[in-house]
This record gives C-alpha cells, structure tokens and sequence, in this order.
C-alpha cells in the first residue's frame, strides 16, 4: 500500500494548497461572496479525511482482499474527484479552477498518475463478485465489547425492525410502544448518559454503533435517540444539580421521551432570529407564546427542550434561553393535550415513524425551575455544545440508510435474471453495487474518526460536519444507485427500496444542511468573515 501511502501525502499537500487559496480570498472578500470556492474547499478537505479515514482502516486490519479493493476503489475515485472534479450536488461540480488551482491539481494528477491511469473496471467486478459471495468488508472495531454491542443491534434490528418498518412507513404509523420499550431496554436512550444517572456512561463511537444498526433497520428507530441524544447532553452539560437528577435517569430509561423544539417558520438555521417568547408570571412560572416548526415526535414525547427568548432587549442569541418543559403525552385521538398547546402534523414523504410538526403556543405555563442551568441567555450556547454529538449521530444515521440501500440493491441484482442470466452480471450493475459499497465504508470510517475524536475530549465541529457532509451524500447516492437497478420495480412503493430513497433525502437537510457543514468546516479551517 505503499502507493496510497504516496497518493495521500499527495492529497493532503493539495489539501493544503486549497486552504492556503481560500485563505487569500477571504481576507478580501467576505465568506458568503466565496460561497462557491468556500464550499468547494470544504468537500476536498472533507475528502481528502475519508481517505486518511479509510487508508487507517485498512493498515489496522488484517487486510482481506474484499478491504484491499474497497481502499484502492476509494483511492482511485477520490484522487481523480479532487483532480478533476467533486460533486457538491447533483447539478454542482467543484472544478479545481473555481479556486485557482490548476497547477496543484496538475502536478496532483502527476503524482498519482499510475493510480490515475489504471482502470478499475476488474477491481469493481471483482468486488461486487466478493459482496454477491456474502463477503464484506471488515467492521471490527478491535474491542470485543464494541463488536459485540454492533452484534446485538444488528440481531435486534434483523428481527424487529427490518420485517414491520416497510408497513409501518406505508401505514404512517408511530413506531410501536412496545418496539420502543425493547429498544429502552437494550439501553438505547442512555448510551452517553452517565452511569451515576441510570446511563451506560458510554462514548459516541458507540452511539455511532447504535444509531448505524437501527437505522439500518429504518431511519425512524435509528432517529428516535437523538432527541434523548440531545436532551440528555444539553442536561448533562448545562442543567442544575437537581435538573440532572430529576431528568436523567428518566430519560436513560425510556420512560421520559424528549423532543428537540428549535426550528421556526421562516428562521432555518438563522437561530438569532427566533422569536418564540417565555417570560416569568407574577408566580414565577414560566409563560410561553410563539410557534415552532418541524418539531419531530412532538405528540408522544414527554418533555421538550425548547429555546426561547427570555430577554426580549438583547439582540440575537444573546436573548435565548433553554427551557425544560414537561407536557402530558398525546394520544391519537389527542396529540396535544397541555394547556396553552397545540399542533399540527407536517405530511412527509419519508422519515416517518415519529411525525412532525407545527406547534402554537398561547400561554402555555412551564414550571417556575424549566430555566436549563437556572441561567438567563445561555441557550444558544447551550444548545450549540450538543450539534457536534447531533450531527456526528446523522452521520451514524446516514451510514446505516446508506448500507440499508445497498443490501437491497445487492439482493434484487442477485435475484432479478435478464436475458438468461441475474442482472448482476451486468457490468453497469456491478458498478454500481461495488461504488456503493465504497462509499458506504468510507462515510463509516469517517463518522467513527469524528467520533473518536469528540470522544478524546477535543473540540470536533470540523470531523462532525464532515462525517455528516459525506454520510448523506453516500447515503443519497446508494439509495438512488439501489432504486435504479430496482428499475420499474423500484418505484412501486411496495418495495422498500422506494422508502428507504425517501429516507435518505431528508440526511442533507436536517440537523444543518450540506450547505451550513460545507460552510462551517470552510470557516473553521480557512477562517474568514461574513
């Protein structure tokens, strides 16, 4: 491997190159003017990560030859998007030119040009032969415990999830209260709670873990933890003495089920400009008015964790606070049964299971003690200690739609015969399936790297957004590859390949769009103004 080796030194120096160019640009012109060359910038360090990701995947491994493919697949695509071309969208190629870099990308070409000038047509077919065989890459992660934790959830997953999510998807059913008491009971909610609160006190490489095995199964289940993900990171981190005590092990155990009530109509990721208001009555409770949008699980939840504005003359986020406001559990007949609440719920095409909402609120009272912290304007701050755990979790999320997407499309390739013979045998099937496959590893090894990295203690919005800036692109990807070999069939929304494609969708937008991780790992490495 002693090429990669080389061919990443290579990337790496042009890694450089682009961050020194975009360095310039910006100390005259502001980020948003540079959005293009920003962004682009973003997805070649993005890249050149997944591969330095992958490549130490593959050295602390024993180097099978299904994982000897897969990194020389990822390689080869990668040197040659970064040369010549990285796709930040559908319809949107970042040309080495768009940021002056004609030169670094030649003498890049150079340097890998025996990488470069092979063709790879017999490594993809022989990789999707391997994958057909039941050969996969390697998943250790060298500790029996972890393999063992990935083996629980997969079997959980395997016999509880796979068989009914496609029926529930079609139904818009919640996921059932007894699917969430099993998950509960496996310790799901509690994974990074610590043990002093009823937790398993466990880091976020094992909620990668987690999280990639159920949303395998279905988005949904592999979704339901980030609100007690978030809810229980914005308490351990900032909530009173007596609020972790009355929250945490609630929440560690399933009985308590938070949602996360941020967003606006009209606001996006422009948190600064939330408007919802909470201010204190002459009893000193909590009194809250204002609207909240594409609130996820809002009926069945138990607690929200609700940003506010508490002081109505500071500007922006200085004015925001969080609260922690209980509220009676919605049944069907009544989602929303609190005082001073009400919703409606927000049609999707996929992400289901849990539903969303719109949300009003007309005086509705919170307990005098709802302050997160018990301190004024601290709720952005607050609330921004959690994205890199949210969005390292997306990530996790996207890796397990992303392999979801490729089994389906690996098992109809095998099944479904043309002309005499499966239409695996087909080399623009094959393709398909053996990328697929690359990419699904490389997004994997990319959101375990941010998690170790927010596991070690070091500040990791720049691993996190990339972890997620890849994972939903593989996982859109290998959904659209997967509903393509599906052919007609694939439409048909009795194959469940037709949801998992709308699953995958909504990865490039929640939890900050392509665009907000392109931009904030642009101006954590090259810096900038807006």
């Amino acid at each position: 491997m002693s090429e990669l080796r080389q061919a990443l030194t290579a990337a790496q120096d042009y890694r450089t190159a682009a961050q020194a160019a975009l360095a310039a640009r910006l100390e005259k012109a502001p980020i948003d003017t540079e959005q293009r060359a920003a962004h682009g910038f973003a997805w070649v360090a993005t890249t050149v990560a997944a591969l330095e990701a992958t490549l130490g995947w593959y050295e602390a491994g024993e180097r099978p030859r299904v994982d000897a493919l897969v990194t020389a697949l990822a390689f080869a695509e990668g040197i040659a998007q970064l040369a010549g071309g990285l796709p930040m969208g559908q319809n949107e190629i970042f040309r080495p030119a768009d940021l002056g870099l004609g030169n670094a990308a030649a003498k890049l070409a150079a340097e890998c040009a025996a990488l470069l000038g092979t063709d790879q047509a017999a490594a993809r077919a022989e990789l999707a032969a391997l994958l057909a065989g039941g050969q996969w890459p390697s998943e250790t992660l060298h500790d029996a415990d972890l393999d063992a934790i990935r083996e629980q959830y997969r079997r959980f997953t395997d016999a509880e999830i796979i068989p009914h999510a496609h029926g529930w998807h079609l139904a818009n059913a919640l996921i059932p209260d007894t699917t969430v008491a099993a998950m509960a009971e496996l310790g799901t909610f509690g994974v990074c709670i610590p043990e002093e609160y009823g937790g398993l006190g466990l880091g976020k490489l094992v909620m990668c873990i987690v999280t990639e095995e159920l949303s395998r199964g279905w988005i949904g289940t592999g979704s339901l933890g980030t609100r007690s993900e978030i809810a229980g990171e914005l308490i351990v981190l900032g909530g009173t003495d007596e609020q972790k005590a009355h929250w945490l092990p609630r929440i560690a155990s399933g009985e308590i089920l938070p949602t996360a009530v941020f967003t606006e109509p009209d606001v996006g990721s422009d948190l600064g400009s939330l408007q919802t208001r909470a201010r204190r009555n002459s009893d000193g409770e909590w009194v809250i008015d204002g609207a909240k949008n594409w609130i996820t699980h809002a009926a069945r939840s138990d607690l929200m964790t609700l940003l506010a504005r508490t002081l109505p003359d500071a500007k922006g986020y200085a004015g925001l606070s969080m609260l922690l406001v209980p509220k009676p559990r919605g049944s069907d007949e009544v989602p929303f049964p609190a005082d001073g609440m009400s919703g409606s719920e927000i049609e999707v095409l996929g992400y289901r299971g849990m539903r969303e909402y719109a949300l009003q609120f007309d005086a509705m009272p919170a307990p005098a003690d709802a302050l997160l912290g018990g301190e004024e304007g601290q709720g952005f701050k607050q609330l921004m200690r959690t994205f890199e755990g949210a969005r390292i979790q997306t990530a996790a999320r996207a890796v397990g739609v992303a392999r979801r997407a490729l089994e389906l499309g690996l098992d109809y390739a095998m099944t479904r015969k043309q002309f005499g013979k499966a239409i695996l045998y087909f080399p623009r099937v094959s393709d398909k399936l053996a990328m697929s496959l690359v990419d699904f590893v490389t997004a994997r090894e990319l959101s375990y790297a941010a998690a170790r990295a927010k596991d070690g203690g070091k500040r990791c919005d720049i691993e996190a957004g990339m972890a997620k800036l890849l994972g939903a692109r593989a996982a859109w990807s290998n959904a659209d590859a997967s509903l393509q070999i599906h052919g007609g069939n694939g439409y048909a929304m009795e194959y469940e390949i037709s949801r998992v494609l709308c699953d995958a969708r909504i990865l490039n937008i929640f939890e900050g769009a392509a665009e907000i991780q392109a931009q904030v790992i642009a101006r954590g490495l090259a810096g900038g103004r807006n």
